[in-house]
């Protein structure tokens, strides 16, 4: 309940921006070039880069290095993404927000207010801060001759949750989907506006992906995640090897993305509500009168029910 009641006060009232600029300011302060380095990746043209923000958050710079051309994900602090796109010398054309929460869509209007042409795309159910454009589930949007984004409906977080997958057909390479708080490197986001069944649904759109898509999510949560998921399925191989891996990066911190949904389909919890491994790990069995979509959303709520104990351990 009083999780809750927070919650309420930092969507609903001004208290929650107001507590957005202090955790900007503090984070300005504390990593003044950012919580994690990370690199660029390249395919074919298309530029992706990785901006850290606040503590542990991630805006997305995505530019067409052949027209100067760029859209921002989740731009929370405006001040880094400038910087950013000021050093690459490109023209921001569209921010793309995943949701309303302020360390998501905090630098929306600050942005907009820089570079006037700028879009603003998210959607409408969610009360995006500076929404110009509005998105419904599986409408497309396309800057300039290469950037086509498919916006995916994907509700459980918040009520108007979106995640975008910028197709690779256009660039002849792997897809990138920017998550923002539904997925993450072996994690799911908080359930805040819906429930199991609502969150399940959002999770199988990513599934249905193909699993050489790159994932760029909202956050760097992948060490505390992955530990969460060996407690939970201590017999997966290939978990403990990525687990390994991310303990190296973090210990440099390095910036742990992208993964592939092949990965992440591995070991990832969260996407894996229909392995029988992980049934047996969790102690939970499909009851006699339970059809298996609501027994693999009770098998998501239980994962959801011990990952918020051991975060607040």
């Amino acid at each position: 309940m009083v999780r809750l009641r927070k919650y309420s006060l930092y969507t609903r009232t001004k208290l929650g921006y107001i507590f957005h600029k202090r955790q900007m300011r503090k984070a300005r302060e504390r990593y003044p070039a950012g919580h994690s380095r990370t690199q660029p990746t390249i395919i074919n043209g298309i530029k992706i880069i990785p901006v850290p923000i606040l503590s542990d958050n991630y805006s997305y710079v995505v530019i067409d290095t052949a027209s100067n051309m760029a859209v921002v994900v989740d731009p929370a602090d405006p001040q880094p993404v400038q910087a950013c796109l000021e050093e690459e010398g490109v023209a921001l054309q569209a921010v793309l927000c995943t949701h309303k929460h302020w360390d998501h869509s905090g630098g929306n209007r600050a942005l907009k207010r820089r570079y006037r042409s700028c879009r603003v795309y998210g959607n409408a159910m969610d009360n995006i801060p500076g929404l110009t454009h509005p998105l419904s589930d599986k409408d497309t949007i396309d800057f300039g001759t290469r950037l086509r984004f498919r916006a995916f409906y994907t509700p459980g977080h918040t009520a108007g949750h979106i995640i975008y997958l910028l197709d690779g057909r256009a660039i002849g390479g792997p897809s990138s989907l920017f998550s923002g708080d539904l997925v993450f490197l072996s994690g799911c986001g908080r359930m805040f506006e819906g429930n199991a069944s609502t969150m399940l649904s959002s999770l199988d759109t990513v599934g249905s992906l193909n699993d050489d898509t790159l994932l760029w999510p909202g956050h760097e949560y992948a060490k505390d995640n992955l530990v969460f998921a060996a407690e939970v399925e201590p017999c997966n191989v290939v978990q403990k090897q990525k687990l390994l891996w991310v303990l190296q990066q973090r210990g440099q911190r390095l910036c742990t993305c992208p993964s592939t949904l092949a990965e992440e389909k591995q070991y990832n919890p969260f996407l894996r509500s229909h392995s029988q491994d992980l049934h047996r790990a969790l102690g939970l069995q499909q009851k006699q009168d339970e059809d298996w979509t609501s027994y693999r959303a009770r098998v998501l709520e239980e994962l959801r029910r011990r990952k918020d104990i051991y975060k607040d351990r």
